[in-house]
């Protein structure tokens, strides 16, 4: 671990709701409150919600540094993964965290949704670079869940986070997986933590034309695509969109439900739902049969220039 005889071990936080949102604020102020971790900090200074694993590769991003009580602090002009991969470094911070969670996200994080997460894409950073980390993502429900949902979620993953740092401590953490952690929206009254994998629920998507710019607000919500967002969490709706652009906005058409045991139906059901996951998702057994024996018929026919 990072740290040195009677120092408190290492956890950077990071989100992909910006800095300013109530979950990475409740995240934070829960691990500082247990006085057992030193905690850093290093989160988009603006809402970046699915921009997945994307990074910022052309230009350079800048960090500033702001106060939150008890933690070091930057906001950075970069996606989650930038700010993972810069918090990581040591060119920001003079350690290298022992262990680096993302969230909480406002919004579940299941099943394909996964793929377009940005509060994944934070984690699975720190996962690329081998330092072990955890992703939170909590179920908001419009006209069922308020800002202090965060931080009895953040409570709730407390003895997560504790277990966890213990073995990091005793190095048996599995290098091959980081954890991604969704929390049911009674999370007042969850039915405790149960290990999930992976599903395939999704939202299916489409595109609708609108007539102005404030009708094409976009949903506030990652995954969970609510119009509404907690007190105190403000969106920036400016746009760079002129004068005589056509203007779309996505809207949900329908939605395909994994009734599989696997996280989204667990979550569904009231649990703190576990699920390990890694850097890729590997073809179903069936489509790399069927391929293998595609590609052999493949290499023997002839060129399409001989047809």
């Amino acid at each position: 671990m990072a740290e040195s005889a009677g120092a408190k071990p290492v956890i950077m936080v990071t989100n992909d709701d910006g800095i300013d949102s109530p979950g990475i604020r409740a995240l934070v102020q829960v691990l500082v409150s247990a006085n057992c971790y030193q905690v850093l900090v290093c989160a988009p200074d603006s809402e970046k919600s699915a921009v997945s694993h994307s990074i910022t590769w052309l230009h350079p991003i800048s960090a500033k540094h702001v106060e939150i009580e008890g933690a070091t602090a930057y906001a950075v002009s970069g996606t989650p993964a930038d700010c993972t991969s810069l918090g990581i470094s040591q060119a920001l911070f003079p350690a290298i965290p022992d262990l680096v969670i993302s969230g909480i996200n406002m919004g579940s994080n299941c099943g394909y949704h996964i793929v377009y997460s940005g509060t994944v894409g934070g984690a699975r950073e720190a996962f690329f670079n081998d330092i072990p980390s955890i992703s939170i993502s909590y179920d908001w429900v419009r006209g069922q869940s308020n800002a202090h949902d965060f931080k009895v979620g953040a409570e709730a993953c407390l003895p997560l986070i504790s277990a966890v740092m213990m073995e990091i401590k005793n190095d048996n953490f599995p290098k091959r997986c980081f954890l991604n952690v969704d929390l049911p929206t009674d999370v007042v009254n969850h039915k405790g933590y149960k290990l999930t994998k992976q599903g395939t629920s999704i939202f299916k998507m489409g595109w609708k034309h609108v007539s102005s710019e404030r009708q094409g607000q976009r949903m506030s919500s990652t995954m969970t695509m609510e119009t509404d967002t907690p007190a105190g969490y403000d969106i920036n709706l400016s746009s760079n969109i002129s004068s005589g652009h056509l203007i779309f906005k996505r809207e949900v058409k329908n939605s395909f439900i994994d009734n599989n045991d696997t996280d989204y139906k667990t979550l569904k059901e009231g649990y703190i739902t576990v699920t390990p996951l890694g850097a890729l998702s590997r073809a179903e057994i069936e489509c790399e049969t069927y391929f293998r024996d595609w590609l052999q018929h493949v290499a023997v026919s002839p060129s399409t220039s001989a047809l």
